[in-house]
């Protein structure tokens, strides 16, 4: 009978398993259920989802076929023997798989990054691991195991460069630039737009799922090139902002609001002040209202504006390439020595990969991006006894 392993990557937003076999190849099958992360899931739902993904994989692999299971779980610090995430997370594997039938297996439960770094070219022992999503952390890794982490301090204390900190710093900019202390900028229209289903981020309408509001990614780019042409022209840019205020290069704000939010250009009326106080509110609602996850959902309008040559979108994606370089740095890299990266933003054709790809060069580093770290869990799946 041919020994067959599985592997599971237990994340913030999904959750995915692959059966493959012991000797080497390709996944058989694979599965995927919803968030896993023991720290902010249930054990109970944890435990379902885990059954969601195992179950269809052990009933192909037949009665005693699995010989090994290995999963790398975000929320786990497996270093630390007294970790509630590591031991709810080792309950929850092991009731998923009595339930599938999978019967007694040897189970290891390793951290989300040390399966991400094993995803990468040959399954590299050591090197280093960036991953950027929602949040952001590096770690290095020493015979498979994560010796060292920097920043993953999460939204509120870090997480710098991440897909919530691009998209807290386009709000943030929006917001300057209404306010007359930036330059102006598309993302005031474009993300008025996004969030203007119940003014924030994930907010619900009509009883439907609208994590944003936000256009297509031609749509965003469309709008993004028609408030930049307006800026151009001078009817909504700094310069005929500058000739309404008599020269004094600051805008001013209307005694009442003029319309609803996302209908000019910038955030402002044709040729005349900013729009206000309409769009000004519903962007800080939008920032305190939403979730992070939700927050960061936001990101991609900051990357298409600055595609379609937003200056202020395209600085903030600058700024937050740099602050991943400065993570990685602070592992003191080897030239030369593997550089796995995954997560949204720098996994294969992430938006900040040509970004973070230019600026790791000087240090004689060349990052090798992967979808997620599920390959890596097999890989490891395959080295237990």
């Amino acid at each position: 009978m041919e020994k067959l392993v599985i592997g599971i990557d237990v994340g913030g937003t999904s959750t995915r398993a692959a059966l493959a076999p012991a000797a080497g190849g390709g996944a058989l099958r694979t599965a995927s259920a919803g968030a896993g992360n023991p720290r902010s899931v249930p054990p109970e739902v944890l435990t379902s989802r885990l059954t969601a993904c195992v179950a269809p994989l052990a009933e192909a692999a037949g009665p005693g076929a699995v010989a090994a299971v290995v999963a790398g779980v975000a929320g786990a610090e497996p270093r630390n023997p007294d970790d509630a995430g590591t031991r709810v997370a080792y309950a929850a594997v092991r009731t998923a798989l009595r339930r599938a039938g999978a019967g007694r297996v040897p189970v290891q439960v390793r951290g989300d990054t040390e399966i991400a770094f094993a995803a990468g070219p040959g399954a590299p022992p050591s090197g280093v691991v960036l991953v950027a999503g929602t949040g952001a952390s590096a770690a290095r890794i020493a015979a498979r195991r994560q010796t060292a982490t920097i920043d993953g301090h999460g939204w509120l204390l870090g997480d710098e460069g991440s897909g919530f900190w691009i998209a807290r710093q386009a709000l943030r900019a929006a917001l300057r630039s209404l306010d007359g202390r930036a330059p102006a900028t598309a993302l005031v229209e474009l993300l008025t737009e996004a969030t203007a289903a119940g003014g924030r981020p994930g907010a619900r309408t009509e009883g439907a799922e609208a994590p944003v509001r936000a256009r297509s990614a031609a749509g965003v780019v469309e709008g993004a090139e028609r408030a930049l042409g307006a800026r151009q022209a001078g009817g909504a840019g700094s310069a005929g902002a500058a000739a309404a205020d008599g020269g004094a290069g600051r805008v001013r704000e209307r005694d009442s609001p003029a319309g609803p939010p996302g209908g000019g250009t910038s955030g402002r009326a044709a040729g005349g002040p900013v729009r206000d106080p309409v769009v000004r509110v519903a962007l800080v609602d939008a920032g305190f209202a939403g979730r992070p996850v939700e927050i960061a959902r936001l990101c991609p309008v900051v990357v298409r504006a600055a595609e379609a040559g937003d200056a202020v979108a395209g600085a903030i994606l600058d700024e937050a390439a740099d602050h991943l370089v400065e993570t990685v740095s602070v592992l003191a890299p080897v030239p030369g020595e593997p550089l796995v990266t995954t997560g949204a933003l720098l996994a294969p054709a992430g938006p900040l990969l040509p970004r973070f790809t230019a600026r790791v060069r000087p240090y004689g580093l060349t990052p090798a991006p992967v979808p997620d770290g599920l390959a890596g869990a097999v890989a490891l799946a395959r080295e237990l006894p």
